[in-house]
């Protein structure tokens, strides 16, 4: 519960405590910003890892000179790069066993459903995915377990961690040091995690509505 205390707490008041941490660890913060990420984009069982609101609070504290921007933008995009390629072959690795047959939990039928979809849409689907919450983590996951071409994978992890660390990491380096951003941080770190999450909550409400539609028929 402490946990997850602190993580709500780091992820709400991320200014104060990444200007905290590079003014006490120097150097130390660029190997905290790749860990976090790393495992936030390249393990399963940390979703709850802060993302977007990272990013643009690093750009910040690059633009008051705590950090170097391209340093900055160099250890993220390796970071989010390398977390998705991990998370990519650990699915990859995982899949060929469960498209043996079926197990309790997933079904075969389903695995080439979704081999199907990535193999058409895969490209878009990982690029967008890099601007969600949650999303995020498990798209390279079953991206590997439905045997997306590594090549096509590869290429799409690549751009769309460009877009996504370039752009919010930019944001907050061009834009998180006005007058403004500095009196309503707080207010945009929440947009940006509201903006981030409107997408999921957007889509369960159209299946939630479409189902209801469904039973009144």
């Amino acid at each position: 519960m402490e946990a997850i205390t602190y993580v709500i707490d780091f992820v709400l008041h991320i200014d104060k405590h990444l200007f905290e941490l590079a003014a006490q660890y120097g150097l130390w913060v660029y190997a905290i910003l790749f860990l976090i990420v790393f495992c936030e984009t390249g393990l399963v069982v940390t979703p709850f890892l802060p993302g977007d609101s990272l990013l643009f609070a690093s750009g910040v504290v690059a633009g008051a000179g705590l950090l170097g921007y391209p340093e900055v933008m160099a250890v993220l995009l390796a970071a989010g790069i390398s977390g998705d390629a991990v998370n990519y072959s650990i699915g990859r690795h995982v899949g060929p066993a469960i498209f043996k047959k079926d197990t309790r939990f997933i079904k075969k039928e389903h695995l080439l459903k979704a081999h199907h979809f990535y193999e058409r849409h895969g490209g878009k689907a990982i690029v967008l995915a890099r601007f969600i919450p949650i999303v995020r983590t498990f798209a390279p996951f079953v991206a590997g377990i439905a045997l997306m071409h590594p090549a096509t994978f590869l290429l799409f992890n690549i751009s769309g961690c460009i877009l996504w660390v370039g752009g919010l990491v930019s944001a907050g380096y061009f834009l998180g040091n006005t007058s403004f951003a500095r009196e309503n941080f707080g207010l945009i770190v929440y947009a940006i995690i509201i903006i981030s999450v409107a997408p999921v909550a957007i889509e369960v409400l159209r299946s939630w509505w479409k189902g209801r539609q469904g039973n009144r028929a």
